[in-house]
């Protein structure tokens, strides 16, 4: 198929904008053998594994030349626990060494985290899309239900009383919790100490994900549980703008434990969920404005490269547990093409048509002299680094972001969106 992708309009930077991307992508492949089964997947840029979080958006780009679409998210429902959990990801070599040498197959869940069952109903239903199959995915169909019936019940995951998924008290969507200093390090798990709260990212992504499972149960003509998952999303969706709007944006953590964490306003933080609840469909068009024109008045406010935070204002520095993520590194405020994608998708979609492109450009003027772009840069442009992170990698490849920016070109610039599968 990547023969016939192309874009073509005389101006050199749209032009050469997708196949600067592939060839990123291309050096981010991953192929692996677990069970004697080929599996071709594409690495996270900090971690020599394939995570289903940073996968299922990775294949909005890869998914215009990638033949092997289905093998990964095979492999993740295959290694579905009986409850319906989901692996965040499965590695085949060391991770962090020199330390760690044992190159066994090894598959981890971040207790912490509570997105990863929607990104793999995400990561399927792009499987479906792109490949048309359509008995590959009613077989899979049961085990979609499964994982987003494991988060409705768990009480590590849904919270009674709000109606919305919970989650420890994270950076949005990142993989570790604040602890008050209770713990030594980053704090991955679930103990006594857990300090509860909802955000809003999750809860985006899940009504999403109940959409595409209810437009799936509808393509295979299963209309009671099509709607049923139309009215949970619905529901969460009411809910989610109810709890946790404040007016201008989504407030970044809505706490169901107390707690106040020194040195930073945090009903003045804005993360990076925020542009991504535009484009899951959950906001209203004025909602989706708000937001826009908060990013836009962040940008003429600050003095960073870009406005493409994680999150802003930071937090103080260390207080994760590890001396590196200071104010402005990492998930602690770093520049994200990430971010800088979905806000120029969602751009094209609400009349920022201006700002979307200026977006783009932007990118591709960091990326095109360099060759390189990264995951994430601190906010004087200096980009990621093994020695400035918490990360056992630090790629100049980054397929996260950058495919990001090319779902925002071609989704939202050239504005050829797939509504069902095979563009059909």
């Amino acid at each position: 198929m990547s023969q016939e992708v192309f874009v073509k309009t005389g101006n050199q930077f749209i032009d050469n904008f997708y196949p600067l991307i592939k060839s990123f992508l291309m050096q981010d492949t991953m192929d692996v053998l677990i069970d004697n089964k080929p599996i071709r997947g594409y690495r996270s840029p900090d971690s020599r594994a394939i995570w289903i979080r940073d996968y299922s958006d990775m294949m909005r780009g890869f998914k215009y030349f990638e033949t092997d679409i289905k093998s990964v998210v095979e492999h993740f429902a295959e290694t579905q626990a009986a409850n319906g959990r989901i692996f965040d990801y499965f590695a085949t070599f060391p991770e962090k060494p020199p330390c760690e040498r044992e190159n066994w197959t090894k598959y981890v869940r971040v207790p912490v985290e509570a997105d990863v069952e929607y990104r793999f109903v995400k990561a399927a239903f792009l499987s479906w899309q792109a490949s048309g199959d359509d008995l590959w995915m009613e077989h899979l169909l049961p085990q979609l239900e499964k994982a987003l019936g494991y988060v409705l019940k768990h009480p590590w995951r849904w919270d009674e009383t709000l109606q919305l998924v919970k989650r420890a008290y994270t950076i949005d969507t990142w993989d570790f919790a604040y602890t008050a200093g209770k713990h030594d390090w980053l704090q991955f798990q679930i103990d006594e100490n857990t300090y509860w709260g909802v955000m809003h990212g999750d809860n985006s992504g899940y009504y999403e994900a109940f959409l595409l499972l209810a437009q799936l149960y509808n393509y295979f003509n299963q209309t009671g549980k099509s709607n049923f998952w139309r009215n949970k999303a619905e529901m969460l969706k009411t809910q989610l703008n109810k709890l946790c709007w404040n007016g201008n944006f989504y407030t970044h953590f809505l706490k169901i434990t107390p707690v106040e964490i020194p040195g930073v306003d945090e009903s003045a933080q804005l993360s990076l969920s925020n542009p991504m609840a535009i484009n899951r469909g959950v906001t209203t068009h004025g909602m989706a404005v708000s937001i826009l024109q908060e990013y836009l008045k962040r940008k003429a406010q600050n003095e960073a490269i870009f406005e493409w935070f994680s999150i802003d204002p930071p937090f103080p520095s260390g207080i994760f547990g590890d001396e590196k993520l200071v104010a402005g590194a990492y998930i602690n405020g770093g520049i994200f093409p990430l971010v800088g994608g979905e806000l120029a998708r969602a751009a094209f979609d609400h009349g920022f048509e201006a700002y979307g492109v200026d977006i783009l450009k932007r990118y591709y003027d960091l990326i095109s002299g360099t060759g390189e772009t990264y995951l994430w840069y601190f906010p004087d442009g200096t980009p990621a680094s093994i020695d400035t992170g918490t990360s056992p990698e630090a790629m100049p490849t980054d397929g996260w972001g950058s495919s990001t920016m090319l779902y925002a070109l071609f989704e939202g610039l050239v504005g050829i969106q797939d509504l069902q599968k095979l563009y059909e």
